[in-house]
């Protein structure tokens, strides 16, 4: 199984409003964190987020989240 991109060791704060977001996970969007399409022709494909209400969230940008697409701190063990 191939790794995901690492588009930053951090995280993607983003000001959500009600709706339906499409989540990168395999880190090469252009749009990060939310998918472009450049996934096509790979394994991955993006991950449905669905928001209830207008909120801050934090989503993953090192791909490597347990909690997808949310950010988990997995960020802080890359080298």
């Amino acid at each position: 199984m191939a790794e995901p991109v690492c588009a930053q060791k951090g995280s993607y704060p983003v000001d959500l409003v009600p709706g339906d977001y499409w989540w990168c996970a395999c880190g090469q969007s252009k749009k990060q964190p939310f998918c472009d399409g450049s996934h096509k022709g790979t394994e991955f494909s993006p991950r449905e987020f669905k928001a209830e209400k207008s909120e801050e969230a934090w989503f993953c940008a090192c791909k490597r989240t347990g909690k997808q697409p949310m950010c988990d701190g997995s960020h802080k063990k890359l080298t």
